[in-house]
């Protein structure tokens, strides 16, 4: 074994980019990681909405061994037969028309970003710019770092990719301002579910969606949603624009498409889907046979384990075990949910509930300063949900009181 019991692997020739945890996880089952030590932990953050699957699925383990043996990687200058048949199946699931595959989130907004400013320039647009949302987050490349709503990120970073008009998160008036004068819009960009931002949830969902659309159908603008962590039906829908009964015109995947294996997708639909041309955009490793291997085998699990279904029905049951084990503290601002996206607002920041959590061998995050972000694979049963407060809101209680 390369790792031995009770090792923990850090190395001095890391970059000090994260704020890592003092744990080595080795191996996963279910909703459960086991450490060097081999120590259990209940994961309720599926490494940032990726593990929709758990760890170790034995049906996506069966998918991504009978893909690996067969072939791994080919250019995309050739037919991908996995990656055609995941662009099939995500059309079919969406109601969209084209899709193109990378790797990350930040590189599907990225392409999404791209593909606004060509479709301006086509329309003969000089200086395109498109609307996005205070507290929103779409990645930490130039652009996605310029476009999202966090100045804690983007500073140090300038100067910082122009074209990007900041509105109010949930607030369809500052948009109708902006389109009732003269200007260069092209595109809005909207998380229909914030995440990092701290899990900010639209009062009426179905409205705000529905109105952005009629702003962008009265205006020529493309309505572009970044679902890279609200998709693959962590809302209890296979995509949170479905709740709303509307097509978005851009739709940017990532995160649980793959179960872990790194793939992103740009989706696009009408004028947007027939934007790029060979040359415009490319991406070595964008839909590789064994991601997109890993992509239809996620979307296959889902479907015959409904877990659509699951992610809803627990979700809403985590949130309410937790307004009842919380509801006579008054630090606690709010308990949201849209499926199996969670959020425990606290009246103060929070951040060291992370280090409590993980003593009590559950992995949380704490996003926004002062919220509890909750992302639990869309496997987990309830019994397992009420493992999850059973452990967390004994800490938030003693937490509030030992720091009122």
């Amino acid at each position: 074994m390369f790792f031995e019991k009770g090792f923990e692997m850090h190395s001095e020739h890391l970059m000090n980019t994260y704020g890592r945890q003092p744990v080595t996880f080795v191996k996963g089952e279910g909703v459960w990681l086991t450490d060097t030590a081999g120590d259990r932990y209940l994961d309720a953050l599926s490494g940032v909405a990726v593990n929709g699957l758990g760890h170790a699925h034995p049906k996506f383990v069966a998918a991504l061994n009978a893909q690996i043996a067969k072939l791994i990687h080919v250019s995309n200058i050739y037919q991908i037969a996995e990656q055609s048949a995941l662009a099939d199946k995500l059309a079919a699931l969406s109601g969209m028309d084209r899709v193109f595959f990378c790797n990350s989130g930040c590189e599907a907004n990225e392409a999404a970003i791209k593909l606004a400013r060509l479709y301006g320039h086509n329309k003969g647009v000089d200086h395109p710019e498109i609307i996005v949302m205070d507290q929103s987050f779409h990645g930490r490349t130039m652009a996605t770092l310029s476009a999202t709503g966090n100045r804690k990120v983007q500073a140090g970073f300038e100067p910082l990719v122009s074209g990007f008009l900041r509105v109010p998160f949930d607030n369809l008036e500052a948009i109708k301002t902006i389109a009732s004068h003269k200007n260069n819009v092209v595109a809005i960009l909207v998380e229909p579910v914030q995440g990092e931002g701290g899990i900010h949830i639209p009062a009426s969902l179905k409205a705000y969606l529905q109105g952005l659309r009629e702003i962008c159908d009265a205006n020529g603008w493309l309505l572009m949603v970044d679902e890279v962590q609200s998709g693959i039906a962590r809302t209890g829908t296979w995509f949170a624009f479905q709740h709303a009964g509307i097509l978005p015109d851009v739709m940017t995947l990532a995160k649980g498409l793959g179960s872990g294996v790194p793939i992103g997708a740009c989706v696009a639909r009408g004028v947007a889907a027939e934007t790029f041309v060979p040359g415009k955009h490319g991406s070595t490793f964008g839909g590789n046979p064994l991601a997109s291997a890993a992509g239809l085998a996620t979307l296959d699990i889902i479907t015959e384990e409904k877990l659509r279904e699951n992610a809803e029905e627990v979700g809403g049951y985590i949130r309410q075990q937790f307004l009842s084990a919380l509801k006579d503290e008054a630090g606690v601002v709010n308990v949201r949910n849209a499926g199996m996206m969670i959020g425990i607002e606290l009246n103060k920041p929070c951040a060291e509930l992370v280090k409590q959590a993980l003593a009590a061998k559950v992995l949380i995050n704490v996003t926004s300063e002062k919220v509890i972000r909750l992302l639990p694979p869309l496997v987990m049963n309830k019994h397992e949900a009420d493992e999850l407060v059973g452990r967390l809101a004994p800490l938030i209680l003693n937490f509030l009181k030992a720091s009122a």
